[in-house]
């Protein structure tokens, strides 16, 4: 193994043609020299203020700034107005008063009056505050219990009396000699005894209209809700299991003992869980369960399960799946619930009879990969875009079944369903307006690389483009809704708020300035978003960093992202900022910069999205050598000269480039990557490999750590030991591998105070000062 520790050589560069020396250390400080970008932009109640988080001062942290029509810039606000602006407020269309939970009180507030009045405040704090469909009618949640709160007469109601745990019966005691005696001896006794009996058998036939207790046993509650008319109750028991968590060791302290937090759960099959759906009728003061066990397709077994003999011949059963709240119309009347199958490939949408606990299938999605996309999570106990229009008997969703995630219609009646967008393009964002008749949609309809914002009206289904130029919107529609509050940025403008008007084809009024003065002193480049052909004949979208002529050294770098399903070919500010300045950096050296949306990216449609089903490393590794054989053919450059870098998901396929196709990439810096998938998260993982107990091979074929033999090159490996991400142990292992191997050509760099995200600018300017070392002693002629 070669040394972990040298003294950097390139901190410091004259950039030739440019108006600014880039320096290392300036740029990897990262918003404290770019310009600290304001963030989660809102409306003030009554329209007439925005507000947003920002720190232009630098400071250790944000504050809340707002801006109203005639500022000429922001200003801060008192903490008292920040925290207000930050709160979750509940209210009708139309409606004077807000309502709201803090600190665990209930308030409401009087949007023109400005007054505020405390509702309940007790010991016991409240939340999950909802809307009744009657006006003034509130529900909430306290200690796993529903209540009703009548705003105009002041009374407060339990609805449930749900309990964990098993009801205590109690035992008739024993007689006594003594006490048996006393009943043989004394009439007095035994009409004692006669008349308590008598008085608790008419106790009985008196019925108590407070909800009997409801014992559910061991299991866990949650997302208890009550429908708008009171009527129903629904939430979901979670058999209560314990599975290992992985445990990380902490060294840097500030009482100077080691710590061993836990972190994560592995990928495995133990995480899935038993649960039951259920409904409390208050009418009936009964709880009852739904039976899912006939929905379509619940049966049916992976098509990787034909690779596996044991599998193969697996007796039918029912899959486990989970059912999300009901989405209600505006009485309450109509209940839909989205149901997902814990392995991720199915996602049903049904018609909830509360009354009766039963349902009607109303659609049936599928994925042999996993389901996903915009509006529909990637998680099986997260819900997607759903909820009703106007007419109180049509649902709108979000669906991948064309290939790209659009927006559908249903209603519950007539049961027909229309697709309202269509195209190769996704719908990002969907909002509806107050009136519940026109869609606010966010897309990448001009470009895959672009956030555009439209109106879209029910009746018509006609796009109406309101912000469509290139870059990304962001967009808050204002209570009045004629005006927007737009966040907005470009490949080489960082994040700003904007306002505008809502009308079409709009433009933009900036509010907040963001940017250093020493940011705006080089000339930062607008990187080319290019697409080339896969060698399957796939488009793959790159951003593109060419020096000039004069300068151009032949060799080339090329990125990889983080996160697998994350997009960084676009047209707008990369979260990856500090490494678009290194690659500026780099071009400034006359290297050739390649950042590659590969196989697995955002952006792209399903069939993208899924292209590294069961075989990560195979065509979003393949998309970087088509990269690489891109540069080479039409930009020159030298085949021989050519390194590879990225972080997490990027490390990963750094080290899958250095280790399953030796030599295509004379070197390689993996930083805080996954090495052996059998030892990353269940949530992530399981979508794509599905489960080691399950699909070994798709494991094996898929980890670093089976290819150790075969490095060649030039490796370095950099990990924040604090990592409750991806452990720090994942590549302690591999480390030991290279170790056993006997192999020379690597190093590793710990970081011993950092995450998976890097904070300190130290370590920052410590990881990436070696990895320039790497690049500029291996892929520059001497």
């Amino acid at each position: 193994m070669t040394k972990n520790i040298f003294i950097p050589i390139f901190l410091f560069f004259l950039i030739s043609g440019q108006s600014q020396k880039l320096k290392l250390e300036e740029i990897m400080k990262g918003e404290s020299f770019i310009g600290n970008q304001p963030t989660n932009g809102r409306w003030s109640l009554d329209g007439k203020k925005v507000y947003f988080e920002w720190n232009p001062k630098d400071e250790l942290g944000a504050s809340t700034y707002f801006w109203q029509k005639g500022m000429t810039k922001p200003e801060i606000v008192t903490p008292k107005e920040a925290a207000f602006s930050q709160l979750d407020f509940k209210t009708k269309p139309g409606s004077d008063i807000v309502y709201y939970l803090d600190k665990g009180s209930l308030y409401s507030y009087s949007i023109h009056s400005k007054s505020i009045k405390k509702l309940i405040q007790q010991s016991v704090p409240i939340s999950n505050l909802q809307l009744g469909s009657q006006a003034g009618i509130l529900f909430f949640e306290q200690k796993d219990n529903l209540f009703k709160y009548n705003t105009k007469e002041g009374t407060l109601l339990q609805i449930t009396n749900l309990n964990k745990g098993n009801k205590k019966e109690t035992k008739p005691e024993k007689e006594s000699f003594l006490s048996t005696q006393q009943k043989e001896l004394f009439q007095f006794i035994r009409d004692a005894a006669a008349k308590k009996e008598w008085n608790l058998a008419k106790e009985k036939t008196l019925k108590s209209d407070f909800a009997k207790e409801y014992f559910y046993g061991k299991d866990n509650l949650y997302s208890l809700q009550i429908n708008p008319n009171g009527n129903f109750a629904t939430f979901i028991l979670i058999e209560n299991s314990e599975t290992k968590q992985e445990k990380m060791e902490v060294f840097i302290t500030s009482d100077g003992y080691n710590q061993t937090p836990e972190t994560k759960e592995k990928v495995s099959t133990n995480n899935f869980v038993k649960n039951r759906f259920a409904i409390y009728s208050v009418a009936k003061d009964s709880v009852y369960y739904v039976n899912f066990s006939s929905l379509s397709h619940i049966q049916d077994t992976p098509m990787y399960y034909e690779s596996y003999t044991k599998l193969k011949d697996k007796p039918k059963e029912d899959k486990l799946i989970v059912a999300q709240s009901p989405v209600y119309n505006q009485d309450g009347s109509l209940a839909v619930v989205e149901i997902r199958s814990q392995d991720n490939k199915d996602r049903w949408l049904v018609n909830l009879n509360l009354d009766k606990g039963t349902f009607e299938e109303i659609e049936y999605q599928h994925d042999e990969a996993w389901i996903a996309g915009p509006g529909i999570p990637s998680y099986s106990f997260s819900s997607g875009i759903l909820d009703f229009l106007a007419d109180n008997e049509t649902i709108y969703f979000q669906s991948e079944v064309s290939g790209y995630s659009h927006l559908y219609t249903y209603n519950l009646k007539t049961k027909k369903k229309t697709q309202l967008t269509k195209g190769n393009w996704e719908v990002r964002n969907v909002t509806l307006s107050k009136d519940k008749k026109t869609f606010y949609l966010t897309t990448n309809t001009t470009h895959p690389g672009n956030r555009n914002f439209y109106k879209l009206a029910v009746a018509d289904g006609l796009l109406q483009p309101i912000l469509t130029k290139d870059g990304a919107h962001e967009v808050v529609v204002s209570p009045d809704e004629k005006s927007l509050l737009v966040r907005y940025s470009y490949k080489n403008i960082p994040w700003d708020f904007y306002i505008a008007d809502n009308k079409k084809n709009t433009s933009l009024h900036q509010i907040s300035s963001s940017i250093s003065e020493n940011f705006k002193k080089y000339q930062w480049r607008e990187p080319e978003v290019i697409t080339f052909k896969a060698q399957d004949g796939t488009p793959v979208n790159a951003r593109l960093y060419t020096p000039k002529a004069e300068i151009a050294n032949k060799a080339a770098i090329i990125f990889v992202h983080g996160a697998g399903y994350l997009q960084n070919a676009h047209n707008f500010w990369s979260n990856y900022y500090r490494e678009y300045m290194f690659h500026n950096l780099l071009t400034d050296l006359g290297y050739t910069v390649l950042d590659i949306d590969y196989r697995g990216s955002d952006g792209y449609g399903r069939d993208f999205r899924t292209g590294i089903y069961r075989f990560m490393g195979g065509k979003d590794l393949s998309d970087h050598i088509d990269g690489k054989k891109y540069l080479v053919e039409k930009y020159g450059i030298d085949t021989n000269r050519v390194g590879i870098y990225g972080g997490s998901y990027g490390g990963f396929i750094t080290l899958m480039g250095m280790l399953t196709t030796p030599g295509e990439f004379v070197s390689g810096a993996a930083l805080r990557s996954v090495t052996d998938w059998a030892h990353y998260n269940h949530g992530y993982t399981s979508n794509i490999l599905n489960f080691p107990e399950t699909d070994p091979e798709a494991y094996k074929k898929s980890s670093p750590i089976y290819y150790a033999d075969n490095l060649k090159g030039n490796l370095l490996m950099l990990h924040g030991m604090v990592d409750d991400n991806v452990e720090y142990k994942d590549i302690v292992r591999l480390s030991q591998r290279f170790i056993e191997l006997e192999k020379k050509n690597w190093s590793l760099a710990s970081f011993p105070v950092e995450a998976h995200g890097f904070k300190e600018t130290y370590s920052w300017i410590d990881e990436y000062s070696r990895i320039l070392n790497l690049f500029n002693s291996t892929l520059l002629k001497q």
